[in-house]
């Protein structure tokens, strides 16, 4: 299984990314899949989940309301529009799958992309 984000680059605060995680595999449809973030220096936080049916999603309090997670099965990418960027979104983003349950920490995935960066300027 592989990961691959996209998406990523240098935006002014108040601008919009549109990040893609293109995921190989036949069982894409079955993972849960989950959006994080590392800044320099801290510790890699979670940002955003979505069940594999899409039924549901969870959201970091720092990101709710302007990012949103979605996902298409029938292309395996999963998406995370992310709006009103501020310059404390500047992280690399990683996508990772998770092969039970809908986690909210790192630990719970079992594969993970190598991330896009995300650069928000004041």
């Amino acid at each position: 299984v592989q990961l691959v984000e996209s998406g990523g680059g240098l935006v002014q605060a108040g601008d919009s990314l549109r990040l893609s995680c293109a995921i190989s595999g036949r069982t894409f449809s079955s993972y849960a899949m989950g959006w994080f973030r590392q800044a320099p220096g801290k510790e890699r936080e979670f940002v955003s989940a979505i069940k594999w049916s899409g039924s549901s999603t969870y959201y970091a309090d720092s990101v709710k309301g302007r990012f949103t997670v979605s996902r298409d099965n029938a292309k395996n990418t999963v998406y995370l529009q992310m709006n009103s960027l501020k310059p404390e979104d500047t992280a690399v983003y990683y996508c990772a799958a998770a092969t039970m349950g809908l986690p909210r920490v790192a630990l719970g995935y079992d594969y993970w992309g190598q991330g896009t960066q995300v650069t928000v300027s004041s």
